[in-house]
């Protein structure tokens, strides 16, 4: 009795030592408990023996692969909330230029009361002064008496547009209005139906 019991030890400290060595590699197999739920098994070593060691070597792959999956994934994520925040510094940079610049607008020179909607044409003197008209170049001619520095268009917001983006920007708005006034896409209000959750 006692003779056939040393084989199983020497087998279960290979088992052992197997299973330290896919540990140090990156795997990890479940700890060996002789009486698991407080009941005492059998025969410890057919319930835990290490079984292959190929099965070990494929279980460190899988950690090692498992590893570089989850790095790659955070990787791309990562190159996302970058491309995002990039975005983002974008248009904040561009957000305090067009700030700037409507500041500086409201400070033109302008003997008119500026209304939101209208275009305004921006001129600079010899003096080096600039100013706000509602003559436009095309309407002085040759006899444009000062230097046409650009139109921009006053918003209702008391923001200004340039003239060039006027086209699009009143696309933008015709958009947004045509979405606003479309019915919410919702189902008829109906009295709520409980057949299925009353006797």
């Amino acid at each position: 009795m006692e003779n056939s019991a040393a084989p199983v030890r020497t087998e279960e400290l290979a088992g052992n030592q197997e299973v330290q060595s896919t540990t140090s590699r990156g795997g990890a197999l479940v700890e060996l408990t002789p009486t698991p739920g407080g009941l005492a098994l059998v025969s410890p070593y057919h319930t835990h023996r290490a079984g292959d060691p190929l099965d070990l070597v494929a279980l460190a792959e899988q950690v090692q692969k498992a590893d570089e999956f989850i790095r790659a994934n955070a990787t791309n994520k990562l190159t996302v909330i970058a491309e995002q925040i990039q975005h983002l510094q974008e248009q904040a940079r561009k957000v305090l230029e067009d700030a700037h610049r409507d500041a500086d607008l409201h400070h033109v020179a302008c003997n008119i009361v500026k209304k939101p909607g209208n275009i305004y044409y921006l001129y600079k003197r010899e003096s080096g002064q600039q100013y706000f008209s509602i003559i436009s170049p095309e309407e002085w001619g040759p006899s444009c008496p000062h230097d046409f520095l650009g139109a921009y268009k006053l918003q209702h917001d008391m923001s200004w547009i340039p003239y060039e983006d006027i086209e699009k920007q009143d696309a933008k708005v015709g958009i947004v209005n045509k979405l606003l006034n479309q019915p919410m896409a919702l189902p008829p209000h109906t009295e709520s139906n409980l057949q299925g959750l009353t006797h």
